[in-house]
């Protein structure tokens, strides 16, 4: 009989070793990690900072932040790049979120999204592409959720995380229809309307805030051209509440924010930027929040997304590093007793294309 319900970590052990995640009970040990002690007077001096940034980051999974190098940004490998780089979203991170994010996404998208997919015209099932599929998550949540065969296209740029994604995939639609996928190693920067050719679908989830303008736009040209919708998902929109706020909060927000936008990467601007594109193509677009609300029950979580924010705001501005070492302390003190709740405020996006063929 065949398994369906191991996750791609539960592969990833048995094949690779991939570390078992720290679970909530765990999270004391993190804390300790990073109690200020004679690092407490640092300056911004480059190696000053560079060591703020290595504390506050120590035992970040690749994905949730910098990752004790300052100066590499740790997003999904998109681009046609350089043999040696690395991809820079581990599975232990993907695994830990994944929870988050399936509580998180708009439930209200699905029915115009279920309208628009039962009145395609002529078509016998669903072919449905997901774009940075990462350990395809996605397809975990939304294959359950629609009637009908379904087909699913994985994109990514890193085989290891399609290995996963292709393992771990779900078996069956909402209605018991069979579920099928194959996976595409490539760039999703360089889509084009040929690539989704029969397309009914294509879905991304924390994708959008790592592209440039001119790649949403490119992507919106694609879904245009094939006249498919597409539902993108967990785009970041700046924003972040926690409990017993404190004076620092903002700053590191607004550090987090302009680190998002390195490199012409739109980060909370994504999603502005992505209705406007679809709009210009005549596109219907729906938008609803999708946050993430961590508390006890995500402590690990919690923890990883404290450190990778916190880090990612001292690496683009150094003078916070004095005090987001003390800031951090305390947060994940908070974390560990159970006593800090975090919204992390996120936005889904649903694009109806015009369809073509006459329909």
């Amino acid at each position: 009989m065949r398994k369906t319900t191991a996750t791609p970590a539960d592969v990833a052990r048995r094949t690779v070793g991939i570390p078992v995640q720290p679970g909530p009970t765990e999270a004391v040990a993190v804390v300790e990690a990073v109690v200020p002690g004679e690092s407490a007077g640092i300056g911004t001096a480059p190696e000053a900072v560079a060591s703020a940034v290595e504390t506050i980051t120590q035992t970040v999974i690749a994905g949730a932040g910098p990752v004790g190098r300052p100066g590499e940004r740790p997003t999904v490998r998109l681009r046609d790049s350089g043999p040696d780089e690395q991809p820079r979203y581990a599975p232990e991170w993907l695994e830990l979120r994944e929870p988050a994010d399936a509580a998180a996404r708009s439930m209200e998208l699905l029915d115009p999204l279920r309208i628009r997919l039962a009145n395609l015209p002529g078509r016998s099932g669903l072919t449905i592409h997901d774009l940075g599929c990462g350990t395809g998550s996605m397809g975990r949540w939304l294959a359950p959720r629609l009637d009908g065969a379904q087909h699913w296209v994985l994109h990514d740029r890193d085989p290891y995380l399609l290995h996963f994604a292709a393992v771990a995939s779900p078996r069956a639609a909402a209605d018991g229809s069979r579920v099928t996928v194959e996976t595409r190693r490539g760039d999703v920067a360089r889509l084009t309307p040929d690539a989704l050719l029969g397309a009914s679908l294509v879905t991304a989830s924390a994708l959008l805030d790592v592209l440039t303008r001119e790649e949403v736009e490119t992507l919106a040209a694609a879904c245009a051209g094939a006249g498919c919708p597409a539902l993108l998902t967990l785009s970041v929109a700046g924003r972040v509440e926690l409990s017993a706020p404190d004076p620092l909060d903002a700053e590191i927000a607004a550090a987090f924010n302009d680190h998002q936008r390195r490199g012409g990467l739109l980060g909370p601007d994504s999603v502005t930027v992505a209705c406007e594109a679809f709009a210009a193509h005549g596109a219907t677009v729906k938008v609803h929040p999708s946050a993430w609300r961590l508390g006890p029950e995500t402590a690990a979580l919690t923890a990883q997304w404290l450190r990778g924010w916190v880090g990612a705001a001292v690496e683009e501005r150094p003078a916070l590093a004095e005090r987001a070492e003390s800031y951090l302390a305390a947060r994940l003190a908070a974390c560990a007793a159970g006593e800090l709740h975090v919204t992390v405020h996120h936005s889904d996006l649903l694009a109806l294309a015009r369809p073509t063929g006459g329909a």
